[in-house]
């Protein structure tokens, strides 16, 4: 049995923990709030270029390109997956790193070679322990990423499915990479404190939809488009793209904050009632000594009478 020194070294060590967690968890749920804020705000521009290119789409059915055009046999896909930088969120990383791995081994199974990207410092920890090449990797924005964290990889991203498999190109590490058929995103949706889902989306080619929520983005207008509808969705496409990723980035961190908050809480009520039972422990083995040292004195009175 553990001695009362030892116990309230313990104790003193848990109280200790529970000071960090609790900092912890209130400075996700102040998070949480930018986040949802963000995430609300990013709405109306995603929804807004939305209907312009289903309406663009819409009035221009002869129009292709390369974005909205099936390969005819796709050989290489590539996966972005978004992780987090910091740790003591809960199930928050491995539930999206599971996810991206089902998604490799069914990509792997239809005969397409997967070219991994990563952003957050988790995912790439955790590709570089299992020794999976990753061929790009962006870090230290995952809490608050702005458009240009996007920007930065879906540009690389276009290119390379621009440039289809078969064909290198440069890469930004300075080396050549080959280009690939498909685009997938793997992130994390934010749906409420409690609940986060990691979600699969094809990124491209992509197919021109309405907002995540299934809400319409209104009543059909008319457009009149110059310069030429061809030059508008070249234009457009590769910032529809880049949306949804920076949509996927802003959802990801507020499910982060969500999740990190949950994990923290749940450590701090855990600290809470180890505290109580090792303060219950230390008090019953302070009250049997107390007990013994009486027995004690009265058996030595009792043997001098």
């Amino acid at each position: 049995m553990a001695s009362i020194r030892e116990l309230r070294s313990r104790i003193r060590s848990v109280q200790s923990t529970k000071k960090i967690t609790k900092a912890q968890e209130l400075i996700a749920t102040s998070r949480i709030t930018k986040a949802q804020a963000r995430v609300k705000a990013s709405k109306p521009y995603s929804q807004e270029i939305t209907a312009v290119l289903s309406e663009l789409a819409s009035s221009a059915t002869s129009l292709t390109h390369p974005l909205l055009t099936e390969r005819a046999e796709p050989k290489r896909a590539a996966v972005l997956i978004v992780t987090s930088d910091r740790g003591m969120c809960g199930g928050y990383n491995s539930n999206v790193l599971r996810e991206a791995r089902q998604l490799i081994e069914l990509l792997t199974d239809e005969g397409k070679d997967v070219v991994l990207f990563v952003t957050g410092q988790k995912g790439t920890t955790y590709f570089t322990f299992r020794k999976m090449p990753l061929a790009g990797s962006w870090t230290g924005f995952s809490q608050q990423p702005a458009y240009a964290d996007a920007r930065a990889s879906t540009e690389h991203l276009i290119d390379l499915f621009m440039a289809g498999s078969g064909t290198t190109i440069d890469s930004p590490d300075g080396g050549e990479i080959e280009g690939v058929d498909e685009l997938h995103l793997v992130y994390t949706r934010f749906v409420s404190m409690l609940t986060q889902t990691p979600v699969v989306r094809r990124v491209a080619p992509l197919v021109v939809t309405e907002d995540e929520s299934g809400e319409s983005t209104g009543l059909a207008r008319n457009y009149e488009f110059e310069p030429s509808a061809e030059t508008l969705l070249t234009a457009l496409l590769p910032k529809y793209v880049a949306t949804r990723v920076f949509s996927a980035l802003l959802d990801s961190a507020a499910s982060e904050s969500a999740a990190r908050r949950t994990a923290m809480k749940a450590a701090t009520d855990n600290a809470e009632e180890l505290v109580t039972t090792l303060s219950r422990e230390a008090n019953q083995l302070r009250q049997a000594k107390i007990t013994q040292e009486i027995s004690e004195i009265v058996g030595g009175v009792d043997a001098l009478a």
